[in-house]
């Protein structure tokens, strides 16, 4: 039941029956003189109404702004909003997917088709479970109705235009749990796990890189087409790849091994060209740093005269006869220039700077190198001629497996008839000269190696005996002067005629004193270097037990234990002999 706008009386007795202003709906007051103290619900300030029409939410507000509610007319039902000043309703958690929501504080005379036109303005309604206990559970299509249900919680619900306690109610909506709402979202959550795995599938695939091509199984024919793309540079990276696959794979047996070690040594003599296109590229970046500086050079050079250019502008004699702007220019031109000069010249002399480090590192290495080749420079070079001889080895090697094949593929062209057959077996005798040649060459080479191995072992030898001739003098020379610095101070002499010699012998006389006072059964003398090692590892046996055997009256050897138990153990006599002297 509704009551029409043309009625004024009437509507405003309604609103004043709930204690609220009388309002029109574009709000202005219809009764001016009302008193909000005759109405039963007191002290509700005026409502400004929102929604204009009946199936119309607003959307989600705010919420730092206040939300201002109005008064909903259904056919059956109205209802009224809640006092804006009371706090908002309160909900429990949201559960995932949910779909459901609980109504709360329905008037007992309502009816499944009252609750379907107040919640049907939300959205499409699936299911309505109504209780006796004025509840009832509303399942919505979608889960965004859900949210349009809250909106309605805390409004009060009049069936009609009856005051009746069985007709009114204060609604409250809130979440509710229910199983189908949270199976249908773990299948949606289950659907874009596999969208979003298919999709990283996808990505995958698509960056990842294209399989190599596949590589040819070992065979003869392929094994010479193979050595024929490692003789070839620009080949050589593919012919490289399907050797390592071979390998890897254990293609080689007694019966292929040559094969691949002719293919391993073409593979080998490609470092040597590395090498060099190495060098080369190191050449040109040398060269291309070098031209970097000289142009760089150049440029500083005439950013130089035009700063000079600005600088003589700025002269008395010719700045009085420019105007105030073109003296502004000219002074603003300068700064940019110097600018631009010094962060040039800065990056000239930070190379400069680089190269001077360069050089000190390569003089400072140079320093230690000579002082290091000085030493071992024989040796190294009898290392390089070592590994010569083996390399020349292993070539002489490869080339009699080469003959060997040569003489198999000679003995099968043999059996075979080919018209060719002449020209085949002149090409390998030509071949097989060249080898022979070869080899001379080589063997010849060896055996100069082997000479000039046997000259530096010669030339070792020698310098081995100058080195201990020398050194046989220089013990002369320092005994000579020892002697003459004794017969020239015979009071030092007394004096460095001591046991101790040093502080740090001093130093060890009084650790070893204190060591053997608390074991007065003795030590041996690897029990007394091992403590004396936690102290300096530079400390020598030999040096400890001369030591201990100079100072006679301080330290004493005895022998204990019988038979193969016999030890020998220095004991402190200190106290002794310190009455003795």
């Amino acid at each position: 039941m509704t009551l029409p706008m043309s009625d004024p009386t009437a509507w405003a007795t309604a609103m004043n029956n709930l204690g609220m202003a009388p309002l029109g709906i574009a709000g202005q007051p219809i009764l001016p003189d009302f008193d909000p103290a005759l109405g039963m619900m007191t002290g509700i300030p005026p409502i400004t109404p929102m929604m204009p029409g009946l199936g119309i939410v607003p959307p989600p507000i705010p919420p730092d702004m206040p939300v201002v509610k109005e008064i909903i007319h259904c056919k059956s039902c109205t209802l009224f909003p809640p006092n804006p000043n009371l706090p908002p309703p309160a909900t429990r958690e949201r559960p995932p997917g949910c779909k459901t929501v609980f109504v709360g504080g329905l008037p007992e005379n309502g009816t499944e088709q009252i609750i379907v036109e107040v919640f049907e303005q939300c959205g499409e309604i699936i299911a309505i479970r109504k209780s006796k206990k004025n509840f009832c559970h509303i399942r919505f299509a979608e889960e965004y109705m859900v949210d349009k249900a809250l909106y309605l919680s805390g409004y009060r619900i009049r069936l009609g235009s009856s005051t009746d306690k069985k007709d009114t109610g204060r609604l409250h909506v809130d979440f509710a749990q229910a199983r189908d709402d949270l199976y249908e979202w773990e299948c949606k959550q289950r659907m874009l796990a596999r969208e979003e795995r298919h999709r990283r599938r996808m990505e995958e695939e698509r960056l990842r890189p294209p399989s190599p091509p596949t590589v040819v199984h070992y065979s003869d024919h392929e094994c010479s087409v193979v050595a024929e793309k490692l003789k070839d540079d620009s080949k050589f990276s593919e012919a490289v790849q399907t050797l390592l696959t071979w390998i890897e794979r254990g293609e080689v047996n007694r019966r292929s091994a040559n094969n691949f070690y002719s293919m391993i040594q073409s593979a080998n003599s490609h470092v040597r060209r590395l090498v060099n296109e190495k060098a080369a590229h190191e050449k040109d970046m040398e060269e291309a740093k070098e031209k970097f500086k000289q142009a760089l050079s150049g440029i500083l050079i005439q950013f130089e005269q035009i700063v000079a250019v600005y600088h003589s502008a700025s002269k008395q004699k010719a700045w009085d006869h420019f105007t105030k702007a073109q003296r502004k220019n000219i002074s603003v031109w300068c700064k940019q220039a110097e600018e631009i000069r010094n962060i040039h010249n800065d990056e000239l002399m930070g190379i400069r700077r680089e190269e001077e480090m360069e050089m000190s590192d390569d003089e400072i290495e140079e320093t230690t190198e000579t002082k290091e080749t000085e030493e071992s420079a024989l040796v190294s070079q009898a290392e390089a001629l070592k590994e010569e001889n083996d390399s020349l080895r292993w070539q002489l090697d490869a080339y009699r497996n080469e003959v060997e094949l040569l003489k198999q593929e000679q003995g099968k062209a043999l059996r075979e008839d080919d018209p060719n057959k002449e020209q085949q077996l002149k090409l390998l005798q030509q071949a097989l000269q060249g080898m022979q040649q070869h080899l001379l060459k080589v063997q010849e080479e060896y055996k100069r190696k082997e000479a000039e191995l046997e000259k530096i072992k010669d030339d070792k030898l020698q310098v081995e005996k100058m080195l201990e001739n020398l050194k046989e003098k220089e013990n002369c020379a320092s005994r000579m002067c020892a002697s003459s610095q004794d017969s020239d101070y015979p009071l030092e002499k007394t004096l460095n005629s001591s046991p101790i010699k040093s502080e740090r012998e001093a130093l060890l006389v009084g650790i070893i004193s204190t060591f053997l006072h608390v074991h007065p059964f003795g030590a041996s003398i690897e029990y007394i270097c091992s403590y004396l090692h936690r102290l300096d590892n530079k400390i020598c046996t030999s040096d400890v037990e001369c030591l201990m055997s100079r100072l006679q009256h301080t330290f004493k050897q005895e022998m204990t234990g019988v038979g193969a138990s016999l030890e020998k153990r220095w004991k402190f006599c200190g106290f002794e002999g310190l009455k003795l002297t």
